[in-house]
């Protein structure tokens, strides 16, 4: 009897959180095996070790190909956040350097440029990128949760989408937070909870800001869309938010059962929208 041939395997390569495992969950509810690529000092093992997985350091490209044909990965998914290291600690290996002189001017250009570049490459070597959310549960449009937003939030909501594109377009960020039309803080470097933290003291008296997160205009979906877990809620709430408007069809939702719990306990509403309608949908009734 010939041999059956084996299944190809699904590639992560897993930066932090938990996205990481909630995608090779989804991936073996389909059957097929995963292994995992941890990029050190930013894969966290409780996450990764319950899957076959190596580490890696984040520039041994060479390294990380191998084991992806070793383990019979065609296709492949980056889902995680990964803080871009400095020239110094970067340490390519030979493979690596090949690439990084691939990739050349956008490793010093925004996060979208520097992902574009990357998946580019890696179709080049071969392999399908997907993104994480063709495997995850899609957010639907509209209000999740018990809470709905009030006529101010959805005003607010709108002066945020008008800020995220023009943040988006210089490649800055994918969040911002609005109080009563006024800008109370914007998402860069520093990632959304920072950005939350720092609007705790930035807020005016009376009811709180909007968290307002959307992809950037034409950005790779398939290395970086927005993410909201239920340690958002938490952080969202103790900054003295109302509530937070997300992307439908470009937001990954951690845990989405949880979150919506969450918001409900918390008194805050979520709110998934789509940016192209918003005003219409909405407000111009």
């Amino acid at each position: 009897m010939s041999e059956l041939p084996k299944r190809t395997a699904v590639g992560i390569l897993a930066g932090g959180g938990a996205l990481p495992g909630k995608v090779a969950e989804a991936v073996s509810a389909t059957g097929r095996p995963v292994f995992i690529i941890a990029f050190q000092d930013f894969a966290e093992a409780n996450i990764v070790e319950p899957w076959p997985h190596e580490y890696v350091r984040l520039a041994a490209a060479g390294r990380i190909l191998s084991l992806l044909r070793q383990n019979n990965c065609r296709d492949i998914v980056l889902i995680g956040p990964v803080k871009r290291p400095s020239w110094r600690d970067l340490r390519p290996d030979a493979e690596g350097a090949k690439i990084l002189a691939k990739i050349g001017k956008a490793l010093f250009a925004g996060d979208d440029g520097l992902l574009a570049a990357l998946v580019k490459v890696l179709g080049d070597e071969g392999f399908n990128v997907l993104g994480a959310h063709e495997f995850l549960d899609p957010v639907t449009e509209g209000v999740l949760g018990k809470i709905k937003p009030d006529p101010q939030a959805l005003e607010d909501i709108i002066k945020g989408i008008e800020i995220n594109r023009a943040l988006g377009a210089l490649d800055i960020g994918q969040a911002c937070i609005i109080q009563n039309g006024v800008v109370i803080a914007v998402e860069a470097m520093e990632g959304t909870d920072l950005m939350l933290l720092r609007a705790k003291d930035c807020q005016q008296p009376g009811p709180g800001g909007v968290l307002v997160k959307q992809v950037k205009p034409g950005q790779e979906r398939r290395a970086d869309m927005p993410t909201i877990g239920p340690q958002t809620i938490r952080k969202a709430f103790d900054s003295g938010l109302k509530g937070i408007a997300f992307e439908a069809g470009g937001t990954l939702l951690v845990n989405q059962e949880e979150v919506i719990r969450l918001a409900n306990e918390k008194g805050l509403f979520l709110l998934s929208y789509n940016p192209d309608n918003f005003e219409i949908k909405y407000i111009k009734k």
